[in-house]
């Protein structure tokens, strides 16, 4: 470490970092440019180097040589974001934390209105809007975004009961340390890591203030992403759900929070079995009986919200445990999306059919398919029945 501050800072942003000599500086100076004069006492840099196997290592300690209020840890041994996170945080000082990834970067004017907002309403969570960027330069708001409209002042969960729907994530949150220890939260190991991190800080709240702009851009493609790898790591996901069903019933029991996260969670899962650059094939069969277990495990005894149109009919037949429906159901979805994009002249493309909507399980989910099919394929589909 390097750096020590001299006094406690009201905000520290911890940046773990693996992977990402490509993007690092941009990152790091999305942050450190951004701190308006004379605040630079009010915000510290934390950056973790997860024993990252390319230069990282060395641009961290090149730039973090004479700049105030940037500090370093380095691990001696990769740990994974999630643990990294957690090193970054115990060497925090600051009221607030912020956990940024190293991929990603934060747009002008974010840091300025952070602090007002903190300074503000003192919140116990501030939730930040954010971009997705893709690597050509596109930039897309996010499917949950707009749940993020009109909630002004403070708020608990139980007044603006959408918030939980927002993108489940780490860095779209300002958390207050304090309250961090007092839920007893840290990050565990594993993929899907925001999973048991993330809901928590919301149900537990007394104060969440929302800052309704864009103050994290969140890039989209690079190859190393979780969310375009294909591995047998995204089984992790059911240990952390598992984590977050634990930790609910334990602090904050309540059967109407429980069938909201028990849809959230299947939709979710529905998101990770759907997706080819997520799962191989051949893991898709073993991945749905998992979510047929944990469908069976964890559903409300008084029931929840089913979701309507394509992903009711997937949540349906995960409760059946019904594969062979739910695979024809799939497929008849890619056929329709190929059929409905058009080609670079009009025409229908032959590409892969990607379910945009597979992306976020807060978005509503493939409902156009449902006038693609006849009335007569639904109803075989719900019964269980192939089309």
């Amino acid at each position: 470490m390097v750096n020590e501050p001299t006094h406690a800072p009201l905000l520290s942003i911890v940046v773990p970092v693996y992977g990402v000599e490509a993007y690092l500086y941009q990152c790091l100076e999305s942050i450190r440019a951004d701190i308006p004069a004379g605040e630079s006492d009010a915000v510290e840099l934390i950056a973790v180097d997860d024993a990252s196997p390319d230069g990282c290592g060395a641009m961290l300690r090149s730039y973090a040589a004479g700049r105030e209020g940037v500090r370093v840890v380095h691990l001696t041994s990769n740990v994974g974001l999630g643990l990294a996170r957690n090193a970054g945080l115990e060497v925090a000082t600051g009221r607030y934390v912020w956990f940024v990834d190293s991929d990603d970067w934060l747009p002008p004017g974010t840091i300025s209105a952070v602090l007002d907002r903190l300074r503000q309403h003192e919140p116990d969570v501030l939730m930040l809007d954010h971009l997705r960027v893709h690597e050509d330069g596109r930039r897309e708001v996010d499917a949950s975004s707009h749940l993020l409209r009109g909630v002004s002042g403070v708020a608990r969960l139980a007044d603006q009961p959408q918030l939980l729907r927002v993108q489940h994530t780490a860095w779209n949150k300002v958390v207050r340390r304090a309250f961090l220890d007092e839920l007893e939260l840290r990050f565990f190991p594993g993929w899907y890591e925001d999973i048991p991190f993330s809901h928590p800080l919301l149900i537990g709240a007394e104060k969440i203030s929302v800052l309704d702009r864009v103050c994290y851009l969140y890039r989209q493609g690079r190859q190393g992403a979780i969310t375009s790898t294909r591995s047998g790591r995204h089984f992790d996901a059911f240990g952390q759900y598992e984590r977050l069903m634990d930790w609910v019933r334990r602090r904050h029991p309540d059967e109407g929070l429980e069938a909201e996260l028990f849809q959230l969670m299947i939709s979710h899962y529905l998101v990770v079995v759907g997706n080819d650059d997520r799962l191989h094939p051949h893991l898709r069969r073993a991945f749905f009986h998992r979510v047929a277990e944990h469908y069976r495990r964890y559903l409300p005894t008084g029931g929840y919200p089913m979701p309507p149109g394509v992903t009711g009919l997937k949540h349906r037949l995960v409760g059946r445990g019904d594969y062979l429906a739910y695979s024809a159901l799939r497929q008849a979805h890619r056929v329709a999306g190929r059929l409905r994009r058009p080609g670079p002249a009009g025409g229908a493309t032959d590409g892969a059919g990607s379910a945009t909507a597979d992306e976020d399980p807060g978005r509503p989910a493939g409902d156009g398919l449902a006038a693609d099919l006849t009335a007569g394929q639904r109803d075989a589909l719900a019964g269980g029945r192939l089309p």
